[in-house]
């Protein structure tokens, strides 16, 4: 039986090569699944990324499926009951950034129709292709990340810096940093 190659980063555990498999950089459309990656994103500032991946499922309970219609109405109450929230991560910041981020998201999608078309405007709507050779060739954040960093911020976006800008736009496939050798990178272009 062939083993399929992945990229490294996916290493041995399940729930990493799942999300490898199955999601990281291919490109997303859904409003409600793009904003649960850039909340998912954003309560991944200082920790690992299997540590979201873990928790996820805890996020998309206490977030109420990450209805950002839902989440733009949270009280303090809401928020107290989320800070008390073993499940998932309690960092008053980032639970009040994604309530306000909800507001602005909501405005997104009144102004442009969908979060969808205004995110991936700055791609044209087409997925980057790299062709990396190695995991460590791939940068961590670019100037378009920087650009769609600071277009958010003016917004109002909180825990929107650059590195997490390029991670979401690796997670929902606005850039495919799949190694050439891993199966995927193939995959998603023939998926294009």
């Amino acid at each position: 039986m062939n083993k399929k190659t992945r990229c490294v980063w996916a290493g041995d555990s399940p729930i990493y090569i799942d999300y490898h498999d199955r999601e990281w950089g291919r490109p997303l459309h859904d409003d409600i699944r793009l904003f649960e990656m850039l909340i998912l994103e954003g309560m991944q500032a200082g920790l690992s990324w299997i540590t979201i991946l873990r928790k996820r499922e805890a996020f998309r309970q206490a977030f109420d499926g990450f209805d950002p219609y839902k989440v733009a109405l949270y009280d303090e109450a809401k928020i107290q009951e989320l800070l008390t929230n073993e499940q998932i991560i309690r960092n008053r910041l980032k639970i009040n950034a994604a309530v306000s981020n909800a507001k602005i998201f909501i405005n997104i999608i009144k102004q442009y129709g969908s979060f969808d078309q205004f995110i991936w405007a700055y791609v044209d709507y087409v997925p980057i292709i790299n062709h990396w050779e190695k995991h460590e060739d791939i940068p961590a954040s670019t100037p378009l990340s920087e650009k769609i960093s600071k277009d958010l911020k003016k917004m109002g976006f909180k825990f929107v810096g650059t590195t997490i800008i390029y991670s979401f736009m690796q997670a929902i496939g606005m850039v495919n940093d799949h190694v050439k050798e891993c199966f995927a990178y193939e995959d998603i272009l023939k998926g294009i």
